[in-house]
């Protein structure tokens, strides 16, 4: 099975407002850039669909490590996905859960995978998240 190193990021200029998501996917010493962008939007809407982007990329089914700078998909993805499922899809709150469309589109491409699910703190130097985020901003300029 491929192994692939995923780098994901969204951006948001006013939140709601214009947004960018973008992804860097690397594998056996190659890369690949993706990004795009939405009108009105916010920034966890762009976080996840960076993440769903990259993994729509993929061409077979792949072992992948994923790095996020967002806890809201980290943790819906690794901890909070399970119990909304399991609840019909509400919070513990027993509110409908946001952005629902894209979380079933992300659960769904991930039973494809083996993904390991990584957090990084943004903007802090790391040279895979730095690129996504030059990636989402990019999406963001070309709308």
């Amino acid at each position: 099975m491929k192994q692939v190193q995923i780098f994901t990021d969204g951006a948001c200029r006013g939140n709601p407002g214009k947004g960018g998501w973008g992804a860097l996917l690397q594998f056996n010493g190659e890369e690949r850039e993706i990004c795009g962008g939405e009108v009105l939007t916010t920034n966890n809407r762009m976080e996840l669909r960076a993440a769903i982007e990259a993994l729509k990329a993929l061409k077979q089914t792949c072992d992948i490590d994923l790095t996020t700078d967002s806890s809201y998909v980290k943790n819906g993805i690794t901890q909070w996905l399970t119990k909304w499922k399991a609840n019909n899809w509400l919070t513990s709150n027993r509110k409908p859960v946001k952005n629902i469309d894209l979380w079933q589109e992300l659960d769904e491409l991930t039973q494809k995978h083996s993904i390991r699910w990584h957090w990084i703190k943004g903007h802090s130097g790391h040279i895979g998240n730095e690129s996504a985020d030059r990636l989402a901003n990019r999406g963001i300029d070309e709308l």
